[in-house]
């Protein structure tokens, strides 16, 4: 791939969006597993507006990429999807079952998710490439920070639950 493309390193930029990528697609995996577990409450409803959203964002990424020529790394993303799947067996304070530790922790890694997301989208806003032009990466960023927003009184919430 190498070489210069819309002013920066195609291999560069291609590495770059399919880390995002897979980082997105954990994202999408936590944010299912979280509303499933969290069903029924104000939590779980949050959570499933915060799914469609970054489902979404997911989405807008791999045009993100199709416009730039870049093609998701399927390795990467299977073992994106595989980590997510083994991360949940770490210790929670709880054998077989959900913990209140489980959700802190789900929602501190949502929360990273979200501003790492945050920060690519203002990054791509920088890159003077015309392929990028139809892509309003400002509100992209601004909702990512209004996830955080939505997120940050939780994610406490579960926090003084998970560790009093």
């Amino acid at each position: 791939m190498g070489g210069a493309a819309g002013g920066y390193h195609a291999a560069m930029i291609a590495t770059y969006l399919n880390d995002h990528l897979a980082g997105a697609t954990v994202g999408v995996e936590l944010a299912r597993r979280a509303r499933g577990e969290n069903e029924g409450s104000e939590l779980g409803a949050l959570l499933a507006e915060l799914t469609a959203e970054i489902e979404q964002d997911r989405e807008t990424l791999r045009e993100v990429m199709a416009a730039l020529g870049v093609g998701p790394d399927r390795l990467k993303q299977s073992l994106a999807w595989g980590g997510e799947k083994l991360g949940r067996l770490k210790p929670n304070g709880s054998v077989f079952s959900y913990s209140p530790l489980s959700r802190l922790v789900e929602l501190e890694a949502l929360a990273l998710g979200v501003s790492g997301k945050a920060a690519a989208w203002r990054l791509l806003g920088e890159l003077d490439d015309p392929r990028l032009a139809g892509f309003d990466f400002q509100a992209l960023a601004v909702r990512a920070d209004h996830q955080l927003e939505r997120l940050e009184p939780r994610r406490l919430e579960a926090g003084r639950e998970a560790l009093r």
